[in-house]
């Protein structure tokens, strides 16, 4: 698990309460607001959620470019956020936000659009 960073722009005591993983990474759910639909999951750092929580625009730290990236700034399909909540441990965050268009970069709704097969 990750240490808080030395210099972080989120409010000390959420900082400290976030257990991020050895990339200083935390999970991201993101839900649509009214309906509840689970959208796609991404990775934030400190950084990603302060512009997050500032902007009203979801910001992720793409794991694969190594940069960061603001969903919708390409493709138009934009999140505006509505709520942030963390989870009972600290290690995720629930995101609901207002979807414009698709979420998932395959041009999906979302990107839980493959159901597996469950045996009992």
């Amino acid at each position: 698990m990750a240490d808080m960073p030395e210099t972080s722009p989120l409010p000390p005591e959420l900082a400290a309460g976030l257990k991020r993983d050895d990339h200083g990474l935390v999970a991201a759910v993101i839900q649509q607001h009214d309906t509840g639909e689970v959208l796609m999951l991404g990775w934030m750092d400190d950084e990603a959620l302060h512009r997050t929580l500032t902007t009203g625009r979801v910001t992720f730290w793409s794991r694969s470019r190594g940069e960061y990236w603001r969903k919708g700034d390409t493709s138009g399909h934009v999140q505006h956020v509505k709520s942030v909540a963390i989870d009972c441990d600290g290690d995720a965050l629930l995101v609901r936000v207002d979807q414009v268009g698709a979420a998932c970069h395959t041009g999906e709704r979302t990107c839980f659009f493959t159901d597996l097969e469950v045996t009992r």
